[in-house]
């Protein structure tokens, strides 16, 4: 029969061969060619961090030490008062003016602005961005802002990978894997941390767990590493070679450390943001609003020199115990106010090192009153409990702390600390410092990420077997003065032949066009019917049918048998739904099973 039509076929065998819905996973033939182009993008990832390293330092030697050098250096080092002063100020009118005039998506830490671009433009980053963002962030960091170099490094490898994907044919989830690869990358060539760079990845950017996005990640952050000792240095970038023997004492004031960290995380997350919502009130351009904040910065920089700059060789001292006591609270209230006040006011600069350094520093304290015999233990618990709970971002935090350190004896405790900072910032917090600014700007982020009840139960599960058919041998009159009188009883009719196989489904639009080109009504539907109809599959999952109602703009679908095209069903989109029955009652409805009675 003409009813088994090749446009039909064709969807079945393009849906057996995308989804294969019996597999654990959907391997596509597109993750072997995005995982080659991730290579390139990790290479040039990898040589972003560099450039932006050499930036940084370049800014840091001319503004504090007046000579002209690409070492990456402290601005600590520089001894001219008026220097600390006048050189964030500058930086900041710089910044200002290239956020005016340039992109004003330089502006910020650079992960909600890679965020923005996955889930509300199609993964497309522009080309000055990818220019603009470490040519900010270098002269932020470089004129002594308390930032890290890994939030512009991830925008910008986002933005590599970005404007690589727009050079091919490819779709937005492609084009998101790439991205993602790209800042992914980045971090992993910035801090030699490959693995949790892809937990980033899965924790934050990539809004599923599927090999096709997965594994050109991971493979982009593996090039980025394993090219970072010929381009930045061997080794971990905090050392800690020592065991820490762990007691059940250490498990439990790894808990206390983590419900200190997330308190601390919530006020800072809280305080930046307010901040924020002061520089908005101000009378004047936001153009002018980082050179005020880096006026902070300069005071700051007079009272504590070390809070200057990324201040990785201070959270080296923090980890092995060689800054202690007053110095590091000192160290922390200004680094605290010089970052919340600098970064709010809507500068270019990342925020995982000032993290790391406010981790360390509260760890440091901590072991000062801390029970154990292992004073080194908390800052490092610290420091990932810190990042848990400013990113939420728990799994990547307690892997960033294993690799940037490369001990591996604290694990347990890191998991009891991070996990306890994470529950904290959740209670605490609406939202992370991440995802506040999209929301800022009319978006919403849910990156709670749970099993689609759609995609997994079958239409033939939900789909209505009784249904009233209309036969293809009847005429056109006859199905009209039938079925779509007065006393009409459904919106649409499928129409079958003498064998139960499926012509089409008719509907009332669809029966007056038919009218108007056949006004005797003479013909047989069965003649005049198109043969392309829209089906779905027994087998087929309600997320595929969903889709391809909404695509095609229908409100129900028939059910067909792959082999003959018999009709077996109509799927609406009301039936479409009823997983989500089984969904509810799962979250909302509580039974006891032992100790019942009945």
């Amino acid at each position: 029969m003409t009813s088994i039509t090749h446009f039909t076929r064709r969807i079945y065998e393009q849906w057996k061969r995308d989804t294969l819905s019996q597999s654990d996973f959907r391997p596509s033939v597109s993750i072997l060619r995005l995982s080659l182009m991730a290579v390139f993008i990790g290479i040039a990832a990898a040589l972003v961090a560099v450039a932006l390293y050499r930036m940084i330092g370049f800014v840091t030697n001319l503004a504090f030490l007046q000579r002209l050098s690409f070492d990456f250096v402290s601005p600590s080092l520089g001894h001219s008062r008026l220097a600390i002063v006048i050189a964030p100020i500058v930086g900041g009118l710089i910044i200002g003016l290239m956020a005016r005039f340039g992109s004003d998506r330089i502006r910020g830490h650079g992960i909600p602005e890679a965020l923005e671009a996955i889930l509300f433009r199609k993964s497309k980053m522009m080309l000055k961005v990818a220019i603009l963002k470490p040519l900010s962030a270098a002269i932020a960091i470089g004129t002594g802002g308390p930032f890290g170099a890994e939030g512009p490094i991830i925008m910008t490898g986002g933005a590599v990978g970005s404007l690589f994907g727009q050079m091919f044919y490819l779709t937005s989830i492609e084009r998101r894997t790439l991205l993602v690869a790209g800042a992914s990358a980045g971090m992993a060539a910035t801090f030699s941390t490959p693995i949790a760079a892809t937990l980033l990845a899965v924790e934050l950017l990539l809004f599923e767990w599927r090999p096709r996005s997965i594994i050109p990640v991971a493979i982009a952050c593996f090039v980025a590493d394993t090219l970072r000792p010929f381009l930045l240095g061997y080794g971990p970038l905090f050392p800690l070679a020592m065991a820490f023997h762990l007691s059940l004492v250490d498990m439990c004031m790894a808990a206390v450390c983590g419900f200190l960290a997330g308190l601390l995380a919530t006020a800072l997350t809280a305080a930046v943001y307010k901040a924020e919502d002061g520089f908005t009130k101000l009378p004047i351009h936001w153009m002018w609003w980082p050179a005020i904040g880096a006026i902070a910065v300069g005071i700051g920089g007079l009272f504590e020199p070390q809070a200057l700059g990324v201040g990785y060789d201070v959270i080296g001292q923090l980890l092995t115990g060689k800054l202690v006591g007053g110095a590091i609270l000192v160290f922390m209230v200004a680094k605290s106010l010089m970052w919340v006040i600098y970064l709010g006011s809507g500068t270019s600069g990342g925020v995982l090192a000032p993290l790391l350094a406010l981790g360390a520093g509260l760890g440091g304290l901590e072991s000062m009153v801390f029970p154990g015999s292992n004073p080194l233990l908390w800052p490092l618990l610290s420091m990932g409990a810190m990042l848990a709970g400013v990113m939420r971002l728990p799994f990547t935090s307690i892997m960033f702390a294993l690799e940037l350190t490369r001990n591996a004896s604290a694990l347990p405790a890191l998991l009891v600390a991070c996990t306890t900072a994470y529950g904290v910032s959740v209670f605490l917090m609406k939202r992370s410092i991440l995802t506040e600014k999209v929301a800022r700007r009319g978006f919403d982020i849910f990156r709670e990420y749970t099993v689609d009840r759609l995609e997994h139960m079958a239409v033939k599960d939900v789909m209505s077997t009784e249904i009233m058919t209309v036969s293809g041998n009847i005429s056109v009159r006859e199905a009209a003065q039938k079925y779509f009188g007065i006393d009409q009883k459904y919106r649409a009719y499928p129409v079958v032949d003498s064998e139960g196989r499926l012509l089409n489904v008719i509907n009332r639009e669809e029966m007056a066009r038919l009218s108007h080109a056949d006004p005797d009504g003479t013909s047989q539907l069965a003649d005049v019917l198109g043969k392309d109809p829209v089906v779905s599959y027994p087998d087929e999952s309600c997320k595929t049918v969903a889709i391809r109602a909404a695509v095609e703009k229908l409100d129900r679908i028939p059910v067909v048998s792959a082999e003959r095209q018999l009709l077996l069903g109509m799927v609406t989109r009301y039936d479409l739904l009823k997983p989500y029955t089984h969904h509810h009652e799962e979250e909302r409805v509580r039974e006891r099973f032992f100790g019942n009675s009945k």
